[in-house]
Order: structure tokens, then C-alpha cells, then sequence
């Protein structure tokens, strides 16, 4: 056998992907909210995709428990944290959900929302204590997962992952959300020299694009985001082999006074393992609005078209997904 042959080892196993059926359930959710694209309509946007996608999540083989979800029972009538979902067979999964990540962007008809799933061994998905709501975040790819601290200065951690990538702190890149609280790591970005992207939304693409190796427009996620949103990145980044961490982030004083007396430690450093700590991790994600990751749904008279990604931590493998979805068969597509 030659080298290059050697270098390509074929799979071994005949278990099922689980994976492959999360596509399903990310297309479906994509192709009912992106028919609101643009209209301004941010509670149908939400409505179609979360009854899109709690219809087709039960036809996929698991047994799944929503531990990342639309909110409390008495908050969501599906989708729910807590919700058994999936057709009941094995395996038993936890279920991390977000029916469009970057609501506001479909709506407004903004580029880089998302429908978005993950599952993880039962009992493995970090749940955050009732009243948390956000997170600090750090997240870097495979190469940089080593050097990065979220409790060292901004200017330090870009100087680390610079002399990793063996550039200069001006060649980097770093994401952050456009938001008031970020004004001084925007400061400190600049300060330092990096480069800034500025989004407006949607955090959980963001991370996936800071830790895959392949893409290089972006080196570094930082700033405070959504805890639901960091446990989903979390299983992405699993997949890639990334690394992101994050800390308790309360938004007023009374908030950490209550987070204190609640016994909520906001020092703890949550890691990549800590908010994901299975081993055999899939995550699903289809494009609602074009953005870098994916492209958006494409409309037709015969039907539609979706660009999807699917990652399993298992094998590390990344497949890219397009589709075609036709309703009206025998129509000449265009």
C-alpha cells in the first residue's frame, strides 16, 4: 500500500450517525422561518421554526431531553427544557436547541441566522443555574486551544495566539458582538493592534468561525453572550477540537448580589469539557439568511434549496450538506 493510501483510513463501524437525521430536523426549521425573512416579525419567525423543528425532531431515532430550549415549561409550549423528544429508541441524549440563532437578523432580513441543534450523552450538557442569562466567552480553534486564558488581559491572550499563529497581533482578527457592555474590550482589541468584526447577532456561528481551521477570517470570539448560546458553541467546538471558555456574567449589581447569595460561583472558569463533557457529540446547523458559515434558503416554484453543516466529535469529521427540496416534482428547475 502506498503512503498516500495509508494516509486515508476507511471507517470501521457500522453505527448510525445521528447526525445525518439532525440535518432533517435544522432544514425543516430553516425552510418554515425563512418564508418571514424581512417581514419584521420576530414572533413568527420563532413560532415557525420552533413548530417546524419540534415536528421533525420526532421522527429522529433518540431518546432525547431538552436541556437547552425555549425557556421553562410554563414559558414554552414546545421545545421546552426538560421535554422528552425524539421517537423514544436508544440512544438517550441530552438535546441542545436553538430554532433560530439570530432572530432578530431573519426578521430584519440580515445575513447569519441560523437553525441550529446538538446532542450529547445523557447528563453531559452543562444546565445553568435558574436566573443565569449570560456568559463571558473566549473561543479560539484546534491550534490556539492551549494558550488562551480567559482571566488574562485581552492584550496578553492576542499576543499568545499571534505567537502561535507565528503573525503579528495586527494579522489577527476577533469577532465580538456590537453591544454598549463591549465597549472597552473593543477598546482593548484595538489598543492592541487586532482587528475587529463588529456583529449586530448571532454568536454561536461566530465561535464555530474562530475555531475552524480552515477558515482563517476570523482568529478570535470575544465578549458576552447568551449562556444557552455558549452551551451549543461548546458542542460545535467539541466537534472542531476548539476550545471556549466562559464565566458566570451577571448584568446588574442585584444580579450578582442575588447570584452570591444563591452560592453561583462567577470566578468559575467553565471550559469546552465543562459545558460539553461527552464524548459522542453531533451538532447540526442550516442557513436561514446567508452569512459566512452557510448560505441562506433559496425559494423556488419547484421548490427549495439549503446549505447545511453537520460535525460529530466521535470522528471529527465535518460534512457540508447541500440540498434540494422539491414539492411540485417534475418541474424544470431554473
Amino acid at each position: 500500500m502506498s503512503t498516500e493510501e495509508e494516509r486515508f483510513e476507511p471507517s470501521r463501524t457500522i453505527e448510525r450517525n445521528l447526525g445525518m437525521e439532525l440535518i432533517r430536523v435544522t432544514e425543516a426549521a430553516a425552510l418554515s422561518a425563512g418564508r418571514w425573512m424581512g417581514k419584521g416579525n420576530k414572533e413568527m419567525v420563532d413560532q415557525a421554526a420552533v413548530d417546524a423543528m419540534r415536528h421533525a425532531v420526532d421522527g429522529v431515532d433518540m431518546h432525547g431531553v431538552v436541556v437547552i430550549g425555549e425557556g421553562e415549561k410554563d414559558e414554552a409550549p414546545m421545545l421546552y427544557i426538560g421535554e422528552e423528544i425524539g421517537n423514544g429508541s436508544k440512544p438517550e441524549v441530552d438535546v441542545a436547541v436553538d430554532p433560530v440563532d439570530g432572530t432578530r437578523l431573519l426578521a430584519l432580513g440580515l445575513p447569519g441566522a441560523l437553525a441550529v441543534i446538538a446532542t450529547a450523552e445523557r447528563g453531559s450538557m452543562y444546565s445553568a443555574p435558574p436566573g443565569v442569562y449570560y456568559m463571558e466567552k473566549i473561543a479560539v480553534g484546534p491550534g490556539m486551544k492551549n494558550v488562551i486564558d480567559i482571566n488574562a488581559p485581552i492584550t496578553v491572550n492576542l499576543d499568545r495566539i499571534a505567537r502561535a499563529r507565528q503573525s503579528r497581533i495586527d494579522d489577527l482578527t476577533a469577532v465580538i458582538l456590537d453591544r454598549p457592555r463591549h465597549q472597552d474590550i473593543i477598546r482593548q482589541v484595538r489598543e492592541a493592534g487586532a482587528r475587529i468584526r463588529l456583529i449586530t447577532d448571532g454568536d454561536v456561528a461566530a465561535a464555530i468561525l474562530a475555531a475552524m481551521e480552515d477558515y482563517r477570517g476570523i482568529d478570535i470570539m470575544l465578549g458576552i453572550g447568551g449562556a444557552p448560546e455558549a452551551v451549543l458553541a461548546a458542542a460545535a467546538l467539541k466537534c472542531l477540537g476548539g476550545e471556549i471558555q466562559c464565566k458566570i456574567w451577571p448584568r446588574t449589581e442585584e444580579e450578582r448580589k442575588r447570584f452570591k447569595a444563591d452560592g453561583i460561583d462567577m470566578d468559575r472558569v467553565y471550559r469546552t469539557d465543562d459545558l460539553v463533557s461527552g464524548n459522542d457529540v453531533s451538532f447540526a446547523a442550516t442557513g436561514i439568511t446567508s452569512g459566512e458559515l452557510l448560505d441562506g434558503v433559496q425559494y423556488f416554484g419547484w421548490g427549495a434549496r439549503t446549505s447545511s453543516i453537520m460535525m460529530r466529535s466521535h470522528s471529527g469529521t465535518v460534512r457540508y450538506i447541500q440540498a434540494r427540496h422539491k414539492w411540485r416534482k417534475g418541474v424544470v428547475q431554473n
